[in-house]
């Protein structure tokens, strides 16, 4: 048995070392006939990819989703059941929505096809300006334009689509009219509208944008920011190819206040949020720099101030941030409103009086119970009486004119003054007689500072010195009014129906910081309910009718308004997402005044404004679920 076992066991050895070099062979042939099959299919692919419309083909992971324009809105499909494959960005901005924002005032004209563009090749051709001031901030205005675009080219993650032909060369013709403003600052008689259009020309393409100032042109290159785009599915910019654009703002005064005093704010998040506020046209940087709790503006003038009132050495703005700060923001089209308030607000950065041989330069600094005297803690208050706050106050505001270069409007503060502290230490006056006696004062410190003359409007925040009956002993040709109570107040009613020059700020509907409820205890806080950017974006207050008042004897003069933002819940890490894009809602209400509410237009658009934010590097919080991005109309 065993050697027929042997046996049995070499044949078959044999037999199947035969039958192992024939499937060996097969399997060759096999992968050889394969190969040259997957060959054949991918010359034939490559062949024909030079032919292929623009968004048909895709080098790198193979998108899931592809977005087709349908009856004006762009519907989602998955890329296998369209034989087009269209990235979101690029369906949003060639089908019905204009995609700008804010909504131009004007006539708007947007082609509906793309081409290929690179930061690298726009140029710059200045072909008019009234002074050599406007040439300069237009030089350094394009070159922040063509860096934003390279940072924008930057966030690409895929090669570039060699199918898609050569990028464009795009030429920008500016044109400031010789009689328009020779001064580049935005100021209160700053005409910003400007006229923008694009036009192909052979293989260039040619943007002319005139205006009547620098602002106004500068506002032209943040328009034609937002008609390039980046393709995700062609890895390259794109651009529209023709458009025409008129626009103006329909009110002069746009702001955002943010409050540095409660928390402190670095250099870097201020300047992002100045150029997301000029990504939006906004053009007033309110900056409430002091409060009561801390004074970190450190002024060569008093250097006393910043030293008594910082939180320490790592929370101060020096004279070269604020330079900084101020530069950025004149390129971007936009002032900083430095405000110091006063005469309450103000705490220890005052406190060092006596030991200069001063006196007191304030009275009640964190004085307890602070309930009693003051709105939050701590407390405190300038002394009315003492000259020398007169002339501190001088050289601050002269020091703050000659940083922002910013003279022709001013905010002096005035809010929330405690008559019982004023009393405590001045019995024998009114206390509301010593509010304006103070109130003069300082605004004669700041004509002095100011080269002897009187800023074109001077604001005060609206408080009890703006009802009647001190409010008709305010002069309006020296004072403006800020109002911030609640839309529906008599006393905010009564400031517009005065006739003063008037910015608006709700706290019923432009507060930031209202709706984290209380930071002193369990309640919901001063200010009520959360605002909402649509709520924020749907006031319009001087389209209000009130029952029960009668309008009154001289028109209404508002100027603009701002949103707020206060800080005492808010820090560094914070800040993108408290503002944005509620602060862009209120952009568009300044600017557009669009009678609409929050139509699905304004979403799609906002949305598409939240991305141009995002890649900038801004946190703005977003405004609905991301499938509600991919399906807009979906969720209206």
């Amino acid at each position: 048995m065993k050697s027929w076992g042997e046996a049995l066991g070499r044949s078959a050895s044999g037999h199947f070392s035969r039958v192992g070099r024939l499937r060996r062979a097969l399997v060759f042939l096999g992968v050889v006939a394969c190969t040259g099959v997957a060959l054949l299919y991918w010359r034939q692919q490559t062949g024909n990819d030079a032919h292929r419309p623009l968004h048909n083909s895709y080098l790198g992971v193979e998108p899931q989703w592809s977005w087709v324009c349908r009856n004006d809105r762009c519907e989602r499909l998955l890329a296998s059941e369209t034989s087009i494959l269209q990235s979101l960005p690029t369906c949003n901005m060639l089908c019905a929505s204009t995609q700008l924002w804010p909504q131009p005032t004007g006539p708007v004209s947007l082609a509906t096809v793309a081409v290929p563009v690179q930061a690298g090749q726009f140029s710059l051709h200045i072909r008019s300006t009234p002074s050599r001031p406007v040439t300069e901030h237009l030089t350094e205005a394009f070159a922040l334009f063509t860096k934003d675009l390279k940072s924008l080219e930057k966030t690409n993650s895929i090669v570039r689509r060699p199918d898609i032909g050569p990028s464009r060369d795009v030429v920008v013709r500016v044109a400031v009219s010789p009689t328009g403003s020779g001064d580049p600052r935005m100021r209160l008689d700053t005409n910003e509208s400007y006229n923008l259009t694009v036009r192909p020309r052979g293989n260039t393409l040619h943007v002319d944008i005139s205006a009547f100032s620098f602002c106004g042109a500068r506002h032209g290159f943040e328009t034609l920011s937002q008609l390039v785009w980046l393709d995700p599915y062609a890895g390259s910019l794109l651009a529209i190819e023709a458009a025409s654009v008129e626009d103006s703002p329909k009110y002069g005064f746009r702001g955002v206040l943010l409050d540095t005093a409660r928390n402190f704010f670095t250099v870097s998040e201020i300047i992002r949020t100045i150029d997301a506020m000029a990504s939006c046209k906004l053009n007033t940087f309110h900056w409430h720099v002091s409060d009561s709790q801390s004074f970190p503006l450190k002024l060569n003038s008093v250097p006393q101030l910043s030293q008594y009132g910082a939180y320490g050495p790592g929370a101060i703005y020096t004279s070269e941030d604020i330079t900084t700060i101020v530069k950025r923001a004149r390129l971007r089209g936009i002032r900083v409103l430095i405000e110091i308030d006063t005469p309450a607000h103000i705490g220890r950065a005052w406190a060092w009086g006596p030991s200069a041989g001063l006196g007191n330069l304030a009275y009640c600094i964190e004085v307890e119970p602070w309930s009693a005297y003051c709105g939050e803690p701590p407390c405190g208050q300038l002394n009315p009486r003492n000259p020398h706050v007169y002339d501190i106050l001088e050289r601050m505001y002269t020091e703050i004119i000659q940083l922002t270069g910013v003279d022709d409007i001013f905010h002096l503060g005035g809010d929330e003054v405690s008559e019982r502290c004023w009393t405590q230490h001045f019995n024998d006056t009114d206390p509301m007689d010593l509010w304006l006696d103070f109130t003069q004062k300082a605004l004669n410190s700041l004509i002095r500072a100011n080269g002897g003359k009187l800023p074109e409007m001077t604001l005060l925040w609206s408080s009890r010195l703006t009802r009647s009956p001190y409010l008709e002993k305010l002069d309006k040709k020296h004072f403006g009014i800020h109002v911030w109570g609640a839309s529906r107040w008599p006393e905010s009613r009564a400031v517009l129906d005065s006739g003063f020059r008037t910015i608006l700020s709700h706290v019923d509907a432009w507060y930031l910081d209202c709706g984290f409820g209380s930071w002193r205890d369990s309640s919901d806080g001063h200010c009520g309910p959360y605002r909402s950017w649509q709520q924020i974006y749907e006031h319009r207050p001087w389209a209000e009718e009130i029952p029960g008042f009668s309008t009154g004897a001289e028109p209404w003069r508002i100027d603009g308004g701002e949103v707020c933002l206060w800080t005492e819940q808010l820090s560094s890490g914070g800040l993108d997402a408290r503002l944005w894009p509620r602060a862009a809602a209120v952009a568009e209400r300044l600017w557009s005044d669009r009678i609409e509410g929050a139509t699905a237009d304004v979403y799609l658009r906002l949305d598409t404004q939240r991305s141009r934010l995002l890649k900038k590097g801004v946190g703005v919080m977003p405004l609905w679920p991301r499938w509600c991005t991919h399906n807009p109309n979906a969720c209206l």
